[in-house]
């Protein structure tokens, strides 16, 4: 029952960050929150081992730090800088971590190009009615989440949780 939790909790919690960014330029706290909590309690019980499970924690701590710098320079959101980071528990500090960032990064950098686009033609999509939410068209911001999620979707078959607890299922 529990591998199932650690297979659903994951992509559930990206995909309710990214709509909600999407909708309202804001990802909910409590998104972080359990991605975070159910790091701590699922991955005992997959027998990670206590040292990789700090390595998980000085992984989120680091790009935490990176990402709070981004915030007080007004670079990034704070709802994305907690979403990242809690999302990082779940890759640690090692090859999965990079794997999950470099597709954050690309995934962010085309999430970026199209809304620039949309938004260059924002008079036109507006003026034939097309309903596209604000954060797409007007908000002068870029809805990260949406990157962040995406990129740990296609990053998390290489998550170690997921590794540990999908290995307990066979």
């Amino acid at each position: 029952m529990l591998e199932v939790a650690t297979l659903l909790i994951f992509p559930l919690c990206m995909s309710i960050a990214a709509i909600s960014d999407l909708l309202t330029m804001t990802i909910p706290n409590r998104v972080s929150l359990v991605l975070a909590l159910a790091f701590l309690v699922l991955a005992p019980v997959f027998g990670l081992p206590f040292v990789e499970i700090g390595m998980h924690f000085v992984g989120a701590i680091a790009v935490f730090l990176a990402c709070f710098a981004l915030f007080a320079l007004n670079v990034m959101g704070g709802g994305d800088a907690k979403l990242l980071a809690a999302a990082t528990l779940w890759f640690g500090f090692d090859a999965s971590l990079v794997e999950f960032l470099a597709y954050v990064a690309f995934i962010g950098g085309m999430v970026t190009f199209l809304i620039v686009l949309l938004r260059s033609q924002a008079t036109s999509i507006m003026a034939i009615g097309l309903p596209l939410p604000n954060s797409l068209l007007v908000a002068k911001k870029i809805p990260y989440g949406i990157a962040i999620a995406i990129g740990g979707i296609m990053a998390f078959p290489s998550s170690p949780l997921l590794i540990a607890a999908t290995h307990t299922m066979s």
